[in-house]
């Protein structure tokens, strides 16, 4: 390993000079590459062989080897590598489907997926399309998540890649259960593969998954977070590993993979279309860590929690097709820039993108173009304190998602999402939408709380809905007397400390995800030690005097509540009149909030929230997780002429991580 290690030093001394000045280690310098792969554009047609335990899909172009009847990927050859795939793992755990399950009120079962009887779709030239179906029966109960699984494999021809999706179903009678997670996953060679790229400004040398084992690492505030004492490249001593750091909204993650320097070898895992996923685009999952390993994650409670996990009940008919995805390999000749297939990568994914839906999926579960719908209308904003005028929902999220409530998007799991952003003039078109019944869902930045309409839109094959214009009119009762934040669900734009000097992850020095630093909850009780937040309006900046979240202060060996203040003054109050706040929560996490109006020491707040929040944002550096708006009515007599308080309590701390991070506060005044 030492040797190995050796060798990557030398070699990646040229791609990383930015680490030593002291600068973000992301390689920006690559402009101008030749995306150049080596795709070869074989004439073979694809070729099906099928042996007594392993079925191989070759084009000319790579070799994929499946496990049969299992449809385990045991290897991929690629460009003179044999198996891209790690060679030293079980053949169960490099490429797989896994899924994480329990049943009502059991314990989790992690359950990677094998088939029990293999079966060829399509086999031609041009196509092979091949099944490994697991089936379940009573004898299974308890043993195997009670669904039927069929996972499908796709090669063309040409293609330098290898498609995968997977259709779930729960039939009339079958017990019962919760669904935690479901997922691919591919486990690389770790002797190749050690520059990861998750987006432009998130791409960087890996720490080697020897270097996370005991004695070269300290395992920190929770298991997946380690700090690098004796890493196998001495460079990354000191620096903070964690795969939440590499996590990414649904609308952003089309894209992420790792890079071999020799032979010069990109492995992607591209995801054209988000209607499958669960939480809508600001969801967010997991992409690559060390392993190395790349995820295609279809569902997850990360950043939700128990709120997220679909419930079956027994007899619950369900049926989803998850996917296709498309792992892409690309390469380039020796001399040229290695790092240029990041960007050939992109590239390809926007063809993807593209080209869906593929007209090529042989499932009749899966619709083609032609058989799905349309639906575009424009979106326009009522708020009488800010315009007489109708206002444009410019860069509004507008959606098609199941039947719900409001908001109710954010933990919907068990059908289809189809979402798009309107224009300046919020003008929008949602399409390649499946056949199905739908509420139309929306939010705009800028303006606090959801659009929903209850009435059902029913799309069909073919059909295009024009839904004209569509009002939205956002909570108010009155005139904005102050504000703190930007209403965008997210609390980025507040201020985020610098890490802990021991505690850094250089990738993200200087960069706009400050956020994404380990231990930043640890860094409250480091500028606050003794009292808690004050905010002064008409004084303070939010941008610097409003810290990220509020959390917990550490008190010797444990921890202790805190309670922020909002300072304000009021003039010509009306007694007889309430007045309205409004908190927009970003997120929560086994959290409440207690308000008092100029009594901190009020034994009965004037509002709680009561307990809230499993997302667990804090910890794993998403900034947002679980979108919550309550408003709160200050009765007129609370308030005094002059100088006011508002007192925001979060008494939970039985952890660092439990917390709020705030969305946006506004206090309006009597309509």
């Amino acid at each position: 390993m030492k040797r190995l290690a050796d060798r990557l030093l030398h070699r990646f001394t040229n791609h990383e000079t930015a680490l030593n000045a002291g600068h973000r280690w992301t390689d920006q310098g690559t402009s101008g590459p030749s995306h150049r792969k080596d795709n070869r554009m074989s004439s073979q047609g694809v070729k099906l062989h099928i042996h007594d335990r392993y079925v191989v899909l070759d084009n000319g172009i790579l070799q994929v080897t499946l496990s049969n009847p299992g449809g385990i990927i045991t290897g991929i050859k690629y460009n003179g590598v044999d198996n891209v795939l790690e060679v030293r793992n079980k053949e169960t755990n490099r490429g797989y489907w896994d899924l994480h399950w329990n049943e009502p009120g059991g314990k989790g079962i992690f359950d990677v997926i094998s088939g029990v009887s293999f079966r060829v779709i399509v086999e031609t030239e041009e196509q092979v399309e091949i099944s490994f179906v697991r089936t379940w029966d009573p004898s299974l109960e308890g043993k195997y998540i009670p669904l039927n699984i069929d996972k499908r494999f796709i090669m063309l021809r040409g293609s330098s890649g290898v498609y995968s999706y997977g259709i779930y179903e729960h039939l009339k009678d079958w017990p019962g259960f919760e669904l935690g997670e479901t997922r691919i996953a591919f486990k690389l060679r770790k002797d190749k593969f050690h520059y990861m790229a998750v987006a432009d400004d998130r791409k960087r040398i890996m720490p080697f998954p020897d270097d996370l084992c005991k004695g070269r690492c300290q395992t920190l505030d929770y298991q997946e977070a380690s700090l690098l004492t004796t890493p196998c490249d001495p460079r990354l001593q000191g620096e903070v590993d964690d795969k939440y750091q590499y996590s990414c909204e649904n609308q952003d993650l089309r894209v992420h993979g790792w890079i071999s320097f020799d032979p010069p070898i990109g492995f992607w895992q591209i995801t054209p279309s988000n209607e499958f996923r669960s939480g809508g685009p600001l969801k967010q999952n997991l992409t690559s860590h060390v392993g190395p390993t790349t995820l295609a994650v279809f569902h997850s409670t990360h950043y939700a929690g128990k709120t997220m996990m679909p419930r079956f009940e027994q007899g619950e008919p369900w049926k989803k097709v998850y996917g296709p995805v498309f792992i892409y390999l690309n390469s380039t000749p020796h001399g040229d820039d290695p790092l240029c297939l990041w960007d050939d990568a992109k590239i390809k994914m926007m063809a993807e993108v593209e080209s869906w839906p593929y007209s090529f999926v042989a499932s009749e579960e899966y619709p083609k173009s032609d058989e799905r719908g349309t639906a575009r209308g424009r979106l326009l904003i009522r708020d009488r304190f800010i315009s007489n005028d109708l206002i444009s929902a410019g860069g509004a999220y507008v959606g098609l998602a199941p039947p719900g409530g409001s908001g109710s998007w954010q933990i919907e799991c068990k059908g289809y999402q189809f979402w798009a952003v309107g224009d300046e003039a919020g003008y929008f078109s949602i399409g390649n939408v499946r056949p199905g019944e739908y509420n139309l869902y929306a939010w705009v930045p800028g303006f606090i709380g959801d659009y929903h309409d209850g009435k059902i839109v029913s799309v069909t094959s073919g059909g295009k809905i024009e839904l004209g214009d569509i009002i939205y009119e956002p909570p108010r009762d009155g005139p904005t007397l102050w504000d703190i934040g930007i209403p965008d669900r997210k609390a980025s734009e507040f201020f985020i400390p610098d890490p802990d000097p021991a505690l850094v992850n250089r990738a993200f020095v200087h960069h706009q995800d400050r956020f994404r630093q380990y231990g930043l909850w640890n860094r409250y009780t480091d500028l606050y030690p003794n009292d808690d937040l004050v905010y002064t309006v008409g004084v303070s900046d939010y941008r610097r005097d409003w810290f990220f979240a509020q959390v917990p202060r550490k008190k010797g060996d444990g921890q202790e509540g805190t309670t922020w203040q909002i300072s304000f003054k009021l003039e010509n109050i009306d007694q007889k009149a309430n007045y309205k706040l409004r908190i927009a929560i970003a997120s929560a996490t086994l959290a409440e909030l207690q308000i008092r109006v100029n009594d901190a020491e009020a034994v009965r707040p004037l509002f709680t929230t009561g307990l809230i929040g499993r997302d667990n944002s804090i910890a794993r550096h998403g900034i947002h997780g679980v979108y919550m708006l309550y408003e709160v009515n200050i009765p007129g007599n609370r308030v005094v002429q002059g100088d006011n308080t508002i007192f925001l309590r979060q008494p939970r701390c039985n952890g660092p991580f439990q917390g709020i991070m705030y969305d946006y506060i506004r206090l309006e005044g009597p309509s």
